[in-house]
């Protein structure tokens, strides 16, 4: 399936932030004016224009998805190149796309595959702004993908509600609902490992000479913003932990209780196989087996000690 692409550049003309989607703008534009060019899925025609006028070169998907700390975040005397992952929730599934950012000649560059609401929001907010930068724009969109993630904390901890009812109000295991705990720890290992991310890259960025200093207390606040979603995440992964262990426990009642019936059954019955059993011996001289009276007489004392073994295990309450 073919993928959209689109090239979207914010620039300044006077005291107004202008957008095109025309790549040829870069070559009628200062440089100095230029505030964020925004691609996704670029093709190579739009990576080489990019590449050339802003003098650097453009991270690779697999660029983007490595894990290791120094592919998240590096910075040296002319750019600062962030890769970092953006969550997304579509067709009842979180979907986590890498984000590729640079920040070169206050301008910011960023490179995505797939089309996010938090970049849509953060488009909105700019171009309310004055005096704007492409540092401005990146803390913008990291403020607005920060409130997006807080969303998506409170719509899993309601989800996560509603499971801890159904268990609460069936009381006897279902195992569609281990299946939704089980869904529900994956993606709040998730949420975590994507907030935990944001932390490192705020904490980067705040130790950074080169980005300016007065943004700072704005990223001390986000950095606050995220340990509290963090808090949240532990908070919810705890949540679910109590409820699996729930869940087993309602497990071992039911198999317990199942136990239970079939050695009472079993405990039931043996008085009586006892007797037939001792009738059912092939010997000749057994007085009983001669009377008219022998077979009532033995299906009475069958009758007789399960009833009686009955009898004890209720007055033990072992029923």
């Amino acid at each position: 399936m073919k993928r959209h692409h689109m090239i979207r550049i914010f620039y300044r003309q006077d005291t107004t932030i202008i957008t095109s989607t025309r790549l040829d703008v870069l070559n009628t534009i200062s440089i100095e004016d230029i505030i964020w060019i925004d691609l996704l899925n670029p093709i190579q025609v739009e990576r080489e224009t990019v590449e050339s006028i802003l003098g650097t070169e453009l991270t690779t998907r697999q660029e983007a998805e490595e894990i290791e700390s120094s592919s998240k975040y590096s910075e040296d005397s002319n750019e600062i190149c962030i890769n970092t992952n953006f969550l997304t929730f579509s067709k009842g599934e979180y979907i986590v796309d890498p984000v590729s950012f640079i920040l070169r000649k206050n301008i910011l560059l960023s490179q995505r595959n797939m089309k996010l609401r938090s970049f849509e929001e953060t488009v909105r907010k700019v171009l309310n702004l004055t005096n704007v930068d492409g540092f401005v724009v990146f803390l913008v969109l990291l403020e607005t993908r920060i409130d997006f993630d807080a969303d998506f904390i409170e719509q899993v901890s309601s989800e996560i509600s509603v499971i801890s009812r159904k268990l609460s109000l069936k009381g006897t295991p279902d195992g569609d609902l281990l299946l939704k705990i089980n869904a529900f720890q994956e993606r709040t290992m998730m949420l975590r490992e994507n907030f935990v991310e944001k932390q490192r890259i705020l904490s980067s960025i705040l130790k950074s000479h080169f980005f300016p200093k007065e943004n700072y207390e704005n990223m001390r606040v986000m950095i606050k913003d995220v340990g509290s979603l963090l808090d949240h995440v532990a908070f919810n992964f705890e949540r679910l932990e109590y409820m699996q262990n729930t869940f087993l426990g309602l497990i071992d009642i039911e198999q317990n209780r199942i136990i239970k019936i079939f050695t009472v059954v079993t405990v039931i019955f043996m008085p009586p196989t006892l007797i037939a059993s001792i009738y059912g011996m092939n010997f000749k001289w057994m007085p009983e087996l001669t009377e008219p009276w022998g077979y009532p007489l033995a299906l009475l004392f069958m009758v007789f000690s399960s009833t009686i073994t009955l009898f004890v295990f209720r007055r033990k309450k072992w029923l």
